[in-house]
């Protein structure tokens, strides 16, 4: 049982209360002044002998009533502030209850205006939210003066009363709206200085005190927690992400419970088979022949139909904005009012559909996102905006056909992205993120965009890619480990381009053997590390690309006086340079020495040969290769880049402990596993088992050749693999995805399932 609260939480939220409504009463002159001065710039701009008069007339109703607005406005912001009684939904006497449509529409109004200044108040409003309720130990009541609601119903109710005119209000909405978003975005951070100043938890504290330990449940009925396990997502997985075992599979011979089975070479491509089934089963479905023997594939849309859905977008859109509320509560509630729209907008699309065809592909899509809200493991509130994807995705299943036979279309991979990066997060863990508010964005975006098919779906889809490779890697210790794993590729990438190049250059020239083993060796690591820290053609690299001519120059046989002279003068400063680089490289001490006295004993054995010496112009050519040798380099011949844990501590500068660098082995692997390791889509879910230690991980990362992979856990700590050793771990089942499908493969299957139990509901 949870105990209550002190007395003295208690009160500190409801003194917050009092000082965010005393600041936002005190910022209600210039709310009014800024209402005022719009409608009066508004009354002296050209327009229709109407549009002029309404104008007019909204300004002199505004001067005659605004006080008597702003007093009254103040008055109820106050009266928020005490208890709200709970009114019964049903009468005593089992009557339903009227609601007036003045109520309704100011409910409309209020929630359209909060959506937009709740987006503008964003995390401020979020994080007050959670340290008040964690002072109350309760959810804040939906009425609560703190909600951007109520602050826009109390406005607007004031409005009528005093005589003003609701279209008046639609009229300023925008000024209004715009002003009490700054206002109140003020006073939320006044709130949060306030709760610093009492020492109240922050909300980043707040989730991490609610983290449980990996493997335990949510208690949540509305998703999973950051570290929640869960047997149906922890389950043990014989193959990676969409693989199934196949009837019959015989574990192979040492394999451990998380093993891989022997007779089945290619699970990637069974995985495509048991989708590809799907598909099939849903294409005979909709071409088989109505009650009229007509076949059903689908057509492009009736005009009435389409005209229906361009209706329901305004519908749709008023409908939204009135679920502002349940959803910031992250109430299921919400998902149960949606879910019932999805069902009833299906019937009445249906009675205005013209053909079987229509109908079929009706039904199907609401059965998809009737399956995609029942999913319990999504946040609610990522729920609601995904059911807004209901009409432009039958938009495109109408138009398009190959909606239901291609499961790359980007409709598809837009919602099987999404949710496969929101199934990881309970609902206050992904309230007010970046995450929430590009979802919110990618759905908006595609509503304002109805009649351009899959290409919108296209463009947000890529858009989402981009944003999601940022978002992954924002926490400070994640984007820490990718600057320096990405370094580390650059770094062992370009160390073996340049040991090529330069292997080439010096392949036809008279070289001693020290000299060329330094080069390839010790030198090329220098030019690359220069080249990843300062840049390829930064002064600095430029030096230890002439320092390489001029070693090999002053390595050649030196017949002449003049060219022995010249070698004595810049010996110095050649050795100078190079020890720069060692010094770069590490290579210091006592290393060092060693390493310079074994090129000054090779260059003094080459001042007195007398042997030929390296004609001049082919010095200058390696020389022009050298300062543009990255023009010549390519990823042809380079094979997996060498890692290990001490190379990522050192460059890190810390204790890298949280930091589990898993390098390649040698261990054999499917080449196929390889190929689909570097296909891994960024955001998904799995769940690790490394040293006999099993932990949930989101896939994070990846570097530029796709040669090193990042899995993040919730607890700090990190997983760093390189690409075959990945592909050992996913054949092993060592990796193991936490999905067996995609979102959208998933809610197809669910569809057939019960299309299959009830015919019938195709064409009725």
């Amino acid at each position: 049982m949870v105990s209550a609260p002190p007395p003295a939480q208690r009160r500190l939220a409801q003194l917050g209360r009092h000082r965010f409504v005393d600041g936002l009463c005190a910022g209600l002159p210039a709310l009014d002044k800024a209402v005022h001065e719009f409608l009066s710039t508004l009354m002296n701009q050209t327009g229709t002998q109407r549009e002029m008069q309404r104008r007019r007339d909204a300004w002199m109703d505004y001067q005659k009533h605004r006080k008597a607005w702003v007093e009254q406005v103040g008055r109820a912001w106050r009266e928020a502030l005490q208890p709200q009684p709970i009114s019964s939904a049903v009468p005593l006497d089992g009557g339903l209850e009227l609601v007036g449509d003045d109520v309704v529409e100011n409910k409309l109004l209020a929630s359209r205006m909060a959506l937009t200044v709740a987006e503008h108040v964003g995390a401020s409003f979020d994080a007050v939210r959670q340290r008040t309720q964690h002072l109350e130990g309760q959810e804040l009541p939906g009425r609560d003066v703190l909600r951007a609601e109520t602050l826009c119903l109390r406005m607007i109710e004031p409005w009528l009363d005093v005589g003003l005119k609701r279209d008046d209000m639609q009229l300023a909405l925008d000024p209004l709206q715009r002003q009490l978003g700054d206002l109140a975005l003020a006073q939320y951070e006044a709130l949060t200085q306030l709760y610093d100043q009492q020492g109240v938890a922050t909300a980043e504290e707040l989730r991490t005190l609610t983290r449980r330990p990996a493997g335990m449940g949510s208690s949540r009925s509305g998703g999973l927690g950051a570290d929640s396990g869960g047997a149906r997502l922890g389950r043990d997985t014989p193959f990676p992400a969409t693989v199934m075992a196949p009837p019959g599979a015989v574990p192979a011979a040492g394999a451990g419970a998380r093993g891989g089975f022997a007779g089945f070479p290619n699970p990637l491509a069974y995985a495509r088979q048991r989708a590809q089934g799907v598909i099939v089963q849903l294409r005979r479905l909709l071409t088989q022949p109505d009650t009229d023997g007509d076949a059903t594939q689908p057509m492009p849309a009736s005009p009435v139909l389409m005209h229906a859905l361009a209706d329901e977008r305004v519908v749709a859109d008023l409908y939204y904005s009135g679920m502002a509320t349940l959803v910031e509560d992250y109430s299921p509630q919400a998902v149960v009012h949606v879910a019932q729209v999805v069902r009833d907008r299906a019937t009445e699309f249906k009675k205005k559909a013209s053909t079987a065809s229509e109908k079929a592909i009706i039904e199907v899509v609401a059965l998809m996102f009737q399956s995609i809200l029942s999913e319990d493991r999504i946040p609610p509130a990522m729920r609601v905006w995904f059911a807004r994807l209901q009409v432009p995705v039958l938009r495109v299943a109408l138009a398009e056909p190959e909606f239901f036979n291609d499961l790359a279309h980007p409709a598809r991979q837009l919602i099987d992205r999404m949710g496969s990066c929101v199934l990881g997060f309970d609902a206050s863990a992904i309230s007010g993120t970046a995450l929430e508010s590009e979802v919110r964005r990618v759905v908006q975006v595609i509503e304002q965009y109805p009649e351009t098919g899959k290409r919108v779906f296209e463009l947000v889809l890529a858009e989402f890619e981009k944003f999601l490779a940022k978002f992954l890697t924002e926490r400070q210790g994640t984007a820490r480990i990718v600057s320096v794993a990405q370094q580390v590729e650059q770094r062992e990438t370009l160390t073996v381009q340049y040991t090529i190049e330069l292997r080439k250059l010096l392949k036809d020239m008279p070289i001693r053997e020290e000299i060329r083993e330094f080069l390839f060796k010790t030198w090329a690591e220098v030019l690359a590390i220069s080249a990843v820290r300062d840049g390829p053609q930064h002064a600095d690299t430029a030096d230890y690309k002439r320092a390489a001519g001029d070693l090999v120059w002053a390595a050649s046989a030196k017949p002449n006086r003049a060219d022995r002279a010249r070698v004595i003068q810049q010996l110095p400063t050649l050795l100078q340079r190079l020890r720069q680089g060692l010094t770069l490289a590490g290579v210091v001490g006592a290393p060092q020495d060693a390493q310079i006295k074994r090129l000054t004993d090779t260059l003094a054995e080459a001042f007195l040969s007398k042997t030929a010496a390296i004609p001049q112009e082919h010095i200058d050519a390696l020389a022009r290769r050298l300062a543009s040798l990255e023009d010549f380099i390519s990823d042809d011949a380079l094979g997996e880049i060498p890692l290990s844990a001490d190379n990522i501590e050192l460059l890190l500068g810390i204790d890298a402990s949280a930091i589990h660098v898993i390098a390649d082995n040698e261990a054999p692997v499917q080449e196929e596993m390889v190929a689909w390791a570097q296909q891994l889509p960024l955001g998904a879910w799995f769940t690790i088992d490394h040293n006999g230690a099993s932990a949930r991980v989101q896939y994070v990362w990846h570097s530029e050749r796709k040669q090193l992979h990042l899995f993040a856990a919730a607890d700090g700590s990190s997983y760093l693999l390189q690409l075959r050793r990945l592909g050992v771990y996913l054949q092993s089942g060592l990796l193991a995805a936490q999905e067996d499908e995609s979102l959208t493969l998933r809610a197809t299957r669910d569809a057939l399932t019960k299309l299959d139990a009830n015919p019938e509901r195709l064409f009725e």
